[in-house]
């Protein structure tokens, strides 16, 4: 088995089609992979219509808060008909379209000749991100964009969202039958770097695994983390993070191996 467990498509911020994910899953040499767009199912079932030799992991990644830092977690074989998970994830999505128009407006306050109309073109139909608006960004030459001159958080052109704490959202992937696995704990990436005690906190809140093997998450990082989840009895998982031509990234660039799938698989029936 070649497992990845981390992927994107455009349903959120990913240039991929889902129903085109798994031939080039296959393709990739992949056996499973797990679509995990950002707080939606919105592509799970044409990725899963269209799966013959790849097994679809049923996913999501949710945007929350730990302490005061934005954080992702990766919610896997959870049910997308549960109600109170689908409810946070429509909040979510609902607010980050409030969001974005804001963000849209002060790029062009601070003197970005971007509209709502171009952001929403590229967006495509997806739930409009962060993402979208620096393509917008560079399209009129301005490349930094994930900087605190413009969209970082707490750029001068971010504004603040809905977040749900780390806490509660692996409350609600339990008790929509899945298992919680915290994305890309010390990317190089982000501002925020998750502490060994926060991992701790998460460990006893019922977080299954985290995400070492990481593109944006050096060697020594990855080894690091290895050793923290052996320490808090934590699954330790590998994925591409693939968003297309979005981010310079293959698919099945890391893996999980198969017997931490299976761990996963059966700490998921375990809990639904």
């Amino acid at each position: 088995m070649t497992i990845d467990l981390h992927t994107h498509s455009t349903a959120s911020d990913g240039t991929t089609p889902p129903a085109s994910l798994p031939r080039l899953a296959a393709e990739a040499g992949l056996t499973v992979l797990a679509l995990t767009d950002h707080d939606t199912f919105a592509g799970l079932a044409a990725a899963t219509a269209t799966a013959s030799d790849v097994e679809i992991v049923p996913g999501v990644e949710i945007s929350c808060r730990l302490d005061d830092a934005e954080v992702h977690l990766l919610g896997l074989f959870v049910d997308p008909r549960s109600e109170p998970l689908s409810a946070e994830l429509e909040l979510i999505r609902t607010d980050r379209v409030r969001r974005g128009v804001r963000m849209v407006e002060r790029c062009r306050e601070l003197g970005a000749p971007i509209t709502l109309a171009q952001v929403e073109a590229i967006a495509a139909g997806a739930p409009l991100g962060r993402p979208h608006i620096a393509a917008a960004l560079a399209a009129v030459g301005i490349t930094d964009a994930f900087t605190a001159d413009w969209i970082a958080d707490g750029g001068r052109a971010d504004v603040p969202k809905h977040v749900l704490s780390t806490v509660d959202a692996v409350a609600l992937v339990r008790a929509a039958g899945g298992v919680a696995v915290l994305a890309h704990p010390r990317s190089v990436k982000r501002r925020a770097s998750v502490s060994d005690t926060q991992l701790a906190a998460l460990a006893s809140a019922g977080l299954a695994g985290l995400e070492a093997d990481h593109p944006e998450q050096p060697p020594e990082v990855r080894e690091r983390l290895r050793e923290v989840a052996a320490d808090l009895g934590l699954l330790a998982t590998g994925s591409s993070d693939f968003h297309g031509d979005r981010k310079p990234v293959r698919l099945g660039e890391h893996t999980t191996a198969p017997e931490v799938f299976a761990a996963l698989r059966e700490s998921a029936v375990s809990v639904s």
